[in-house]
């Protein structure tokens, strides 16, 4: 069961503006907070421009299999060229970016495989010893070339589309129902979205959306963003928090294809800039 039109919302002068802005280094790991994003057709610049990887078979790894990935915290240098791997109650990893260099065969989700750049055995016995599995890190390579298909987007290594957008609307409606079942609040950060809108009085509202415009990007609605186990990763602590959301979820969220929704899933129709403030402008 869907709200009322959210469309109304956007055309009766609610104010929609950016409140949250977040990068996420490498797949499946912390994300960092931003005031300022430049938004390429595959996102935001080197959001999931690195991945784990099993060392075995070069299939990825994230929170759905390593919840301990949630407290590996990735920082980039302002110009890229070095990324700091750091953990609690861990010695903190400065890796020099290899930009080029030995290439590993990888895979995601069983339906795309390709070449990726081996950022080497220190970052693996780093993450190796931490997550309690050999793996490796690796980056896109120079020549990365990846797509769903031509309506979801080019993508670096993220599910299927450059940008995840949720609003604080929803989830404020979601806790309540969650809180009604006598359970607790979720934080947004289960939902790992790169763009959080606030300002819309209906919750649910970004479901209505097709063409719109934040800062100087021009985005387009791809698909519900479906959910899965991750969201019951407590981020903060890389453990299991029980059901919540997806159990309230699927009380009123469930798509005619399957699986529960929460947010969307945005591709890129023309790059710009967002800042933290900026408006949502539809059309």
């Amino acid at each position: 069961m869907r709200s009322s039109d959210p469309r109304e919302a956007v055309t009766l002068g609610c104010v929609a503006t950016v409140s949250d802005l977040m990068l996420y280094p490498v797949k499946g790991c912390a994300g960092s907070p931003l005031t300022r994003a430049r938004v390429l057709p595959t996102g935001v610049l080197h959001d999931r421009s690195f991945m784990f990887v099993r060392e075995s078979d070069g299939v990825f790894r994230s929170q759905r299999t390593t919840p301990g990935m949630s407290v590996v915290y990735p920082e980039l240098s302002t110009d890229a060229d070095k990324l700091t791997l750091s953990a609690p109650d861990t010695t903190a990893l400065v890796l020099d970016v290899r930009q080029e260099g030995p290439r590993r065969e990888v895979e995601i989700h069983r339906i795309w495989r390709g070449e990726a750049v081996d950022q080497g055995d220190e970052a693996a016995d780093w993450a190796s010893t931490l997550l309690g599995e050999p793996v490796r890190l690796v980056r896109v390579a120079p020549d990365h070339e990846r797509a769903v298909d031509e309506w979801h987007g080019v993508v670096t290594f993220t599910d299927s589309t450059p940008l995840h957008l949720t609003s604080v609307s929803s989830l404020d409606d979601l806790n309540a129902r969650i809180r009604r079942k006598g359970a607790d609040p979720v934080p947004m950060a289960r939902f790992r979205s790169n763009i959080v809108i606030e300002g819309w009085d209906t919750p649910y509202t970004e479901d209505s959306l097709r063409d719109f415009v934040i800062g100087t990007a021009r985005l387009r609605w791809v698909k519900p963003d479906i959910r899965c186990k991750v969201t019951m990763v407590d981020q903060l602590t890389g453990h299991s928090a029980g059901p919540e959301p997806l159990r309230t979820l699927a009380d009123y969220r469930r798509e005619p294809e399957g699986g529960v929704s929460f947010g969307i899933k945005v591709a890129v129709t023309a790059p710009g800039e967002i800042q933290v403030g900026d408006e949502l402008v539809v059309g």
